[in-house]
């Protein structure tokens, strides 16, 4: 297709159809979405997202998500399959392609299954109806004779069927029913099964297309040099020895454009990649780093985030006067607790295909999170009608929100525009790590109190950079990150103290660059809230477990602990040097406690074991939920004993894997998921189970050692 005045022939191509029949949309993502059938605006791609069932019996979704790993192709057309009856593997996928009509297409905020369960199966149960109510004319039967099954309307008592194909133009000439029956859970054949992800033999045989597999007529590599320091400005460009690169076309000056500012750079462009690449190394180029070398370091941004954390931050909200009963109660604590910048180090490094036509339209083929928001972004920067922009969306080969955060293609967007042809842009290991964006660093102010030997007073004072701020810049100077608030609120965690209790922000500014990382803000401030709240438990002589169950009300929390404590025996007699540490945290709509074990070795520890319990809702695959959740904990132990990133004079001091480690699999303990089935609205899986992961290892290194680790990343083999 294109654009979106698609022929036909076009769409059919595209979508694998043989020819239409029944085409549904989905009015929106709400709970209170419609579902409504597509008449032949449909030539046009004037729709909702929609599923359409042709008259072959194909069944295809526009599947609104990305996937960059975490199960969207399968999770998706599940929900789907489930209501109309269907396997799997009868249900054809097409990716959306950022359009207003596909509604929020972003693969982030562990939101896919969550906000999409109502929408997608009230469209396969109106399509079941539709379907079977076509066939019950056709027979001259009653509704209540037929059923669906594997494609096809079957009249019960006779055993006669109709494929869905041969019905398909009858069932689009009825009303789309308003309020179609979802099928009773209990009745569920797909959704909270296991079942095999048939995206997996493709990924594993290399038949998967990824971003960087994708080759255009015509396109050009470029190879881009940044500035060591981020924000350097150009002086210089010495090419001479670049120019004699077999394959290197042409150096470009270009830039970088992020949320916050724009830097300056320098393209290779070649006729390959290793061109560009060779090319690259050999230029030289002179920059002037302005006052960066003295303004652009880790340890100055954290030393201002500790200035901070000596006076009042911006409340968000607050029980009863914390301030003045603090001061009035003998046992009370304070702490701060730091977590660091942190990478996202995706295995498929961030590139984009763009082609700037001469008509002015563009086209992308890239491996984005949101093509809803690369269309937004795209046609800022190059002042763009939506409409002559057409976005091709491929398999991310990770992301964890790196790749909705679009400089990457916008730079792309440059020089397409200035070369006119094709580009692809390929950032490599060293430009992903030492360039950002980055989780940012944060810095949790902890106080509380005991009376009586009950935890009963409380204050998380949240500092740092804010994304809102510097990526959205939607922060008033005098309003706490709602986005963060929210996240350590009292109504999200359930924690209740009877005394008082307090949330409060103070924005600590800074020009790296920061954007979400997996699970955002709960990653950073589970690990001060957790591990504070185990230091209370402590000074009011109550296990950890205990305090917190006296602190929380809510019956969904008490289970998943209750969970935890039987699943990882919390009351067994340890050997000794062993020791054991819990910690609970609600984010996504989901409860994720984790319980580890550990055993002194040396100067330091050895991981045993960890045990999560999750309750995230109803779920569509348990093994996504439990994959999910491991690789939540492969990330959290890497995020707590790790490295950090750091910058020093300006220039950030990793760039590759050498220096920014990841968890091996030989290091990898034993792991145990569980989960809760509740029964309640879905809930994400894709990072809730991350932020406990850092508090639970903190405490229990505290359990075994004596030792109270506040610092992000620390040396496990070596607490000294």
């Amino acid at each position: 297709m294109e654009n979106i005045k698609a022929t036909r022939r076009d769409f059919l191509k595209t979508t694998g159809l043989t020819s239409f029949g029944l085409a549904l949309g989905i009015s929106s993502f709400a709970k209170d979405a419609t579902v409504k059938k597509i008449v032949p605006a449909i030539l046009k791609l004037e729709i909702n997202p929609f599923i359409v069932i042709d008259t072959a019996g194909n069944i295809t979704i526009i599947n609104p998500r990305p996937d960059m790993g975490q199960g969207s192709t399968q999770a998706v057309p599940s929900l789907l399959a489930e209501e109309l009856e269907v396997s799997l593997d009868q249900v054809k996928i097409a990716q959306s392609d950022g359009k207003d009509k596909y509604g929020n297409q972003t693969s982030g905020g562990s939101s896919s299954v969550r906000s999409l369960w109502e929408p997608i199966r009230k469209a396969g149960a109106a399509a079941r109806e539709m379907l079977t109510e076509a066939a019950a004319k056709r027979w001259n039967v009653p509704v209540s004779e037929c059923s669906a099954k594997d494609g096809a309307i079957i009249h019960n008592p006779t055993g006669r069927s109709l494929g869905f194909g041969e019905l398909a133009d009858d069932a689009s000439k009825l009303e789309v029913p308003k309020n179609p029956k979802l099928k009773d859970p209990k009745d569920f054949k797909i959704i909270g099964k296991y079942n095999k992800r048939l995206d997996v033999p493709e990924r594993v045989t290399g038949k998967a297309v990824y971003g960087l597999d994708v080759d255009i007529p015509g396109m050009v590599y470029a190879a881009i040099l940044h500035s060591p320091s981020l924000h350097g400005k150009i002086i210089s460009i010495d090419d001479a020895e670049t120019k004699k690169v077999k394959g290197v076309l042409k150096v470009v000056k270009t830039e970088r454009p992020m949320p916050h500012r724009t830097s300056e750079a320098v393209a290779v462009i070649g006729t390959n990649w290793w061109a560009a690449l060779k090319g690259k190394k050999a230029l030289n180029v002179k920059w002037d780093n302005g006052d960066l070398e003295k303004t652009l370091s880790t340890d100055k941004y954290f030393a201002e985030t500790y200035e901070a954390a000596k006076k009042d931050g911006i409340n968000y909200e607050e029980k009863g006067d914390f301030s003045a009963k603090y001061a009035s109660v003998e046992k009370k604590l304070e702490a701060n607790y730091e977590t660091p910048f942190l990478a996202h180090a995706p295995i498929e490094p961030e590139n984009a295909i763009v082609h700037v036509k001469d008509d002015g339209s563009v086209e992308i083929w890239a491996p984005i999170q949101g093509p809803d928001w690369a269309l937004r972004d795209v046609c800022a920067y190059m002042k763009v009608a939506p409409e002559k922009v057409k976005i091709n969306v491929t398999l991310l080969g990770g992301a964890f929100g790196r790749k909705a955060y679009h400089d990457f293609l916008l730079e792309a967007c440059h020089l397409s525009r200035e070369l006119k042809k094709p580009v692809k842009v390929i950032w490599t290991r060293e430009d992903d790590i030492s360039q950002g964006p980055y989780r940012p660093g944060m810095l949790s102010h902890m106080q509380g109190f005991v009376e009586n030997g009950s935890i009963t007073g409380y204050h998380h004072h949240a500092i740092g950079e804010s994304i809102v701020g510097q990526v959205f810049k939607g922060l008033k100077s005098d309003e706490a990150d709602p986005w963060l608030s929210e996240e350590i609120s009292m109504n999200n965690n359930k924690y209740t103290f009877p005394a008082a209790s307090k949330i409060s922000w103070t924005n600590v500014k800074t020009d790296i660059p920061i954007v979400w990382w997996r699970s955002v803000y709960a990653s950073n401030f589970g690990w001060g809230q957790e591990c504070f709240i185990d230091e209370l438990a402590h000074l009011a002589g109550k296990d950890p477990l205990k305090a917190r169950m006296e602190l929380i009300k809510d019956d969904r929390f008490k289970k998943v602990l209750e969970t935890l404590a039987e699943k990882a025996a919390w009351g067994e007699k340890l050997s000794e040097g062993q020791g054991k540490g819990i910690a609970v945290f609600k984010s996504f709509d989901s409860i994720s406690a984790t319980c580890i074990t550990v055993t002194k070795k040396d100067q330091g520890v050895s991981i045993d074991k960890v045990v999560t319990v999750i309750d995230c809702g109803y779920y569509v695959n348990p093994d996504n939920v439990k994959a999910q959740t491991e690789g939540n904990i492969v990330m959290g132990i890497t995020a707590a004993i790790k490295d950090g990133i750091t910058f020093t004079n300006g220039v950030c001091d990793q760039s590759n894997y050498h220096q920014y480690n990841i968890m091996r699999l030989n290091e990898t303990p034993k792991m145990e998921i569980h989960i809760v089935d509740s029964g309640a609205n879905p809930g994400g899986v894709g990072e809730p189970g991350l932020p406990p992961i850092a508090p639970a290892l903190g405490n229990a290194i505290f359990a075994a050692t004596g030792k109270r680790m506040r610092k992000l990343p620390f040396d496990i083999n070596n607490l000294a």
